[in-house]
């Protein structure tokens, strides 16, 4: 008859330090909230979202104003500056990871907005040699319909590399 033997101090140690790891998982939190932050740079530079979807284009009166402006910009909406891009961060806990930016039109292009949904800007002109007397103004915010750019979110990748971030630590805190 087969017999089976193990040690269960080796294993009473390995389930214990399993046990201790899990009430403090800020070391893969912070790992994954850093590749989580990679990866949405990367998808922005690529004008993506994370399920692989291309950014909505820029509309033919948002390029006529880039023009009018001289304002030079890049193949695709979320690459002209990189102000956005550079403000993804993350924050990770014993528990819990979070990523974003905190740059005043990531909710805009994450989300999209309606002409007008944040009000207008009023104000009054001068008087100019194009136009002699002032003029009252009130432009709506945003002044044209912003179609939904996601950018934070999990791609198919993103789920791979957090699971094996999560594997490899596992496996190194029940050898520990």
């Amino acid at each position: 008859m087969p017999k089976l033997e193990y040690n269960d101090a080796q294993v009473r140690a390995a389930l214990d330090s399993l046990q201790a790891a899990l009430t403090d998982m800020s070391r893969p939190m912070d790992e994954i909230g850093q590749t989580m932050v990679d990866s949405t740079q990367q998808r922005m530079r690529q004008g993506i979202s994370p399920d692989g979807t291309p950014f909505a284009p820029r509309s033919p009166v948002t390029l006529a104003r880039y023009a009018a402006e001289g304002k030079k910009y890049g193949p695709h909406p979320l690459w002209l500056t990189s102000t956005m891009r550079q403000q993804v961060a993350h924050r990770a806990g014993p528990d819990a990871v979070s990523w974003g930016s905190n740059a005043i039109q990531a909710a805009v292009m994450q989300f999209g907005a309606e002409q007008g949904e944040f009000g207008v800007q009023m104000g009054r002109t001068r008087p100019s040699e194009k136009r002699p007397k002032s003029q009252d103004y009130f432009i709506p915010l945003p002044w044209g319909n912003i179609p939904p750019r996601p950018f934070i979110g999990v791609s198919e990748q993103d789920r791979t590399d957090i699971i094996e971030i999560i594997g490899e630590w596992l496996e190194g805190a029940a050898t520990t």
